[in-house]
């Protein structure tokens, strides 16, 4: 049966629509200027991982001999390949045209980027001297010609491309910018005064080929595809699942090519040589005006003075102890007596991660289970597991080691708990474990003798990684739910006997249940027609018949609300089909991250919090997890979180039906809810400290 394509679109455009919204910010001068630079680098670093795997991925099933033709769009992937350059072109030109603009802002801050021919001579001898005793020593020149074949191009190296000439001859010289060497040199001047590496190299070219005549020159780089799957990898059962994937993350770096940059200008027959060498057609190939690579942004609010700070920088924010817990305390005992819902990166990971320590000291506890999928370096969570371990509890980890480009990461930590004595489990062949569940067991002894085990489960939305819970909003709850727990705990021993058609009474767990569930929650709302209500919090949406049973929502009159931050395949406002849909993006200082599931209305509504989004990857071919929450404090704070989500004026952006994304206009009071839930998580701890103090005193009173 053929699919309606009305009221969808192309997946990759719809991603790059909404990397546009993340150049918008750098454009935004609301935003502070240090900051605007920063989104300027991700949307340079999202687009680089889009190439190394979208368009990787798009590229490997346009050389399949049988056909694919997309669900949504019913393109083939060449066609949809040749959308995707079209549609960059632009963006290239509004992202030159933005850096433009910001460094025109920075020099009026006497922040300041120079091009060699623009530096004062006491800055070029400094720059001289430090490209003769720093960067000459370690440089690899090469010459292509007859002798000497095209070199490899390591993924997203940057490299020094010149045409050359000798005795008549044609040659092409190349020369590579070293890793080991910074991205910039700072000079001695006042204020931030600085020349990329690259633009050092390129000046001095002539010294490095001093026998050549150079007849143009330009700064390149070639993107490769890295969408490697182990199911695409042959291999035994026998076969050790770490050596895999070792193997697989070297072969990555050596993967062909699906962009090629240039900074500079090159004339057509360079350009034509290149692609010829490295098998790309011309639309493969932009051109920049500015730096091929922009992460040498993420640094420079580190050099700026504390007055500077102040006004280019966004206010530190320090993320607080959840209000819900007494700080002071153990953790567990009160989980036991209440649920609790923290709130990232509003709320610090630590009550989680004093919860962890405090299990792997606990008599009691008889043993933590948890999946991971990132971690950061120096993660305590693994220190905790391994203490934990050493104490003689029972540790199981499945550590998910496809986490795409964290995989070497993986590996190590893998190591290090097995180590210690933890149980490493690695999953399932052709099937991601992408869920965030950690269960403790306990054993409470009783009078009688014996004892009952108790669980204590938490459910989130994001991984186990310090560092983006300061930087992503994530949820994390953590409950004594005993129906939870069991649920929990018949997940992992299903997960340990490689069953992944479990049955469970509470949690919705795919690639088997979710998406079942979720699609009779859908009906159950249609069957409400105008009283229906659904409101969906994702990072993405492309799961196909996800998008039309919603369609058929909307054609039944049930009112659906979407806050997605990235790819939405489909299209709302479509008369007749997705007209009761709305769809909004919100992208702001953190990275909305968590995924929320409401079905119904007020207290009859049925809530979740999940690891996964409604894409077909996710809903097929991962171990993922929705957990309803029923507490009704958890509750009233998650709907509160909803409410005050779709009120954002400020961040949010709204979908029209011709795909494109346009800011609300009302006359309300302007509201960012990343801004709100940042105020009210302070005013919060600064009563909580109010009280405290209080209570202090009158003991202290007390006592004298």
């Amino acid at each position: 049966m053929d699919k309606d394509l009305r009221y969808t679109q192309d997946r990759e455009l719809s991603w790059l629509r909404f990397n546009e919204r993340v150049l918008e910010e750098a454009k935004d001068e609301s935003v502070p200027l240090m900051e605007r630079l920063k989104f300027a680098a991700i949307f340079t670093s999202n687009l680089d991982e889009f190439f190394m795997v979208r368009v990787g991925s798009l590229h490997d099933m346009s050389l399949l001999k049988e056909e694919h033709i997309d669900n949504k769009t019913g393109k083939t992937p060449s066609e949809q390949l040749s959308a995707i350059f079209k549609a960059l072109i632009p963006l290239y030109k509004k992202r030159d045209k933005v850096m433009a603009e910001l460094e025109s802002l920075c020099r009026a801050c006497n922040i300041c980027r120079f091009s060699y021919g623009d530096l004062s001579e006491k800055a070029k001898k400094q720059v001289t001297l430090w490209f003769e005793d720093e960067a000459r020593p370690i440089l690899s020149p090469q010459i292509v010609d007859m002798h000497n074949p095209f070199p490899h191009l390591p993924n997203k190296g940057l490299n020094i491309i010149l045409s050359l000439k000798r005795d008549g001859q044609e040659l092409i010289g190349i020369l590579p910018v070293p890793n080991e060497l910074p991205k910039f040199v700072r000079l001695d001047e006042r204020g931030v005064h600085f020349i990329l590496t690259e633009d050092i190299l390129c000046e001095f070219a002539s010294l490095v080929f001093p026998e050549y005549e150079i007849t143009e020159k330009a700064i390149i780089s070639v993107t490769r595809n890295a969408d490697i799957s182990p199911e695409d990898e042959a291999y035994d059962v026998e076969t050790d699942f770490r050596r895999l994937m070792q193997k697989i993350v070297k072969k990555r770096r050596r993967l062909a090519p699906v962009r090629l940059e240039i900074e500079g200008t090159l004339s057509e027959k360079l350009i034509t040589t290149l692609c010829r060498t490295l098998s790309l057609s011309r639309e493969q190939v932009f051109t920049t005006k500015c730096p091929i690579h922009l992460d040498y942004l993420f640094s420079l609010s580190d050099l700026l003075p504390k007055e500077s700070v102040a006004t280019l920088c966004d206010p530190v924010y320090k993320p607080h102890f959840t209000p819900y817990l007494n700080k002071s305390e153990k953790i567990i005992p009160q989980i036991e007596k209440q649920d609790v819902l923290m709130f990232y990166p509003y709320e610090s990971m630590e009550p989680f991660l004093r919860m962890i320590a405090e299990a792997s000291v606990d008599p009691s506890v008889l043993s933590i289970k948890i999946t991971i999928y990132r971690l950061t370096a120096g993660a305590r969570l693994v220190e905790y597991l391994c203490a934990a371990a050493e104490n003689g509890k029972h540790v199981v980890v499945l550590m998910e080691l496809r986490a795409r480009f964290d995989e070497q990461n993986n590996i190590y930590w893998a190591e290090r708990l097995k180590e210690a004595g933890c149980t490493i489990l690695y999953g399932f062949e052709g099937i991601k474990v992408h869920s965030k569940i950690c269960l403790i067991t306990k054993r409470e002894h009783s009078r009688r003798g014996g004892g009952n085990v108790r669980y204590i489960t938490q459910i989130g939305t994001g991984n186990y990684n310090e560092k983006t819970a300061k930087q992503y909003t994530d949820l994390s709850l953590m409950t004594a739910n005993q129906e939870i727990g069991e649920d929990a705990a018949l997940l992992f021993q299903n997960m340990a006997t490689a069953n992944l058609d479990g049955k469970y009474q509470h949690l919705l767990v795919s690639p088997f249940s979710l998406k079942e569930r979720v699609i009779e929650l859908i009906d159950e709302e249609i069957k409400k027609k105008s009283d229906g209500y659904i409101f969906l919090k994702l990072n993405s949406l492309t799961d196909r018949e996800i998008i039309d049973k919603l369609a058929e929502a909307s054609q039944s009159g049930v009112e659906v609300v979407m806050n997605i931050r990235g790819i939405c395949c489909l299209l709302p406002g479509i008369e007749g089909l997705t007209d009761n849909i709305k769809v909004f993006s919100i992208v702001g200082r953190y990275l909305e991250h968590s995924r929320i599931y409401c079905f119904g209305r007020g207290n009859d509504a049925k809530l979740y919090i999940a690891s996964a989004d409604f894409m077909t990857r996710n809903t097929e071919r991962r171990v993922e997890v929705a957990c309803p929450v029923t507490d009704k404090e958890t509750r009233k704070r998650l709907l509160h979180i909803i409410d005050e989500l779709r009120l954002d004026n400020v961040k949010a952006r709204v979908m029209a039906p011709d795909e494109t994304y346009h800011r609300i206009k009302d006359n309300s009071s302007p509201r960012s809810c990343q801004e709100i839930f940042q105020q009210e998580e302070t005013q919060l701890a600064e009563e909580i400290k109010h009280k405290s103090g209080l209570w202090a005193k009158i003991k202290r009173k007390i006592g004298s």
